[in-house]
């Protein structure tokens, strides 16, 4: 096969698994094209779809979505303001690798704002909205069990999020969003790299007890606790997984 046969047939390949992640999205109807475009490709590089490094052609993107390349230009742009994206003249856009540095001040922030949404969350939750967090964690054992760590990642996502919905502050829930999508990209690309989250388990459990006792405070700590654990776990590994990528892709 030649370099120009094998350069279509990744095409091809790239074009059919964005196609398929496109298709499990539910609402996209509900978006204008532009905006449809964004959440596409934002949830598309944030989910690993489009890995770091991976250059988007505007005309690649617009085919594959079945739309105008005006819309993609805007979502791409938009993309760039917040750091997912870059463009490089005449070669198009490249999806953003993950800088420890700045995996770094994202976790500052996040440690001490999911700190503050779970000691608010403690205050008034509810033994329904408990029951919510305790059946995460036993789907998050569940997919630990299978070895699943693409599901288990995505339950964690979800246990985090949930805990930030019962804070019931739409401000703290707005600045902890800017963020979650680099999170969450992060997690998932060095989760093969790092030991099982095991830990993760057990400290999600504290988590839910100090809830359940009503001490914000003990709940806030051992969240912050948690959050920093995983955060030099990951830092501890981001460098040599961006150094293969880099490799892999050369």
């Amino acid at each position: 096969m030649g370099k120009e046969d094998h350069i279509i047939q990744e095409m091809d390949h790239f074009s059919s698994e964005l196609k398929k992640f496109t298709s499990s999205l539910r609402g996209l109807e509900a978006y204008r094209l532009p905006q449809r475009a964004y959440h596409i490709i934002r949830l598309a590089i944030r989910d690993l779809v489009l890995m770091p490094g991976r250059t988007i052609l505007e005309r690649e993107m617009a085919e594959t979505l079945e739309m105008s390349r005006t819309p993609v230009r805007e979502a791409l742009v938009r993309l760039e303001t917040e750091g997912m994206v870059r463009l490089i003249p005449r070669r198009g856009f490249i999806v953003e690798s993950i800088a420890q540095n700045d995996l770094k001040d994202i976790y500052e922030i996040i440690e001490t704002m999911d700190g503050l949404a779970v000691e608010k969350a403690t205050s008034t939750i509810t033994e329904d909205e408990i029951s919510q967090l305790e059946q995460l964690i036993e789907k998050q054992e569940k997919a630990l069990n299978e070895e699943n760590l693409k599901a288990w990642a995505i339950l964690d996502d979800e246990f985090h999020h949930l805990i930030i919905t019962f804070a019931r502050n739409k401000r703290l829930s707005s600045v902890i969003e800017i963020h979650s999508d680099q999170l969450y990209r992060a997690r998932l690309l060095t989760i093969s790299e790092r030991p099982l989250p095991k830990k993760s388990i057990i400290e999600h459990q504290a988590i839910i007890a100090c809830m359940k006792a009503g001490d914000g405070n003990a709940a806030r700590m051992v969240m912050q606790s948690h959050r920093n654990r995983a955060r030099n776990e990951i830092l501890h590994v981001i460098n040599s997984v961006n150094d293969r990528m880099e490799t892999d892709q050369t």
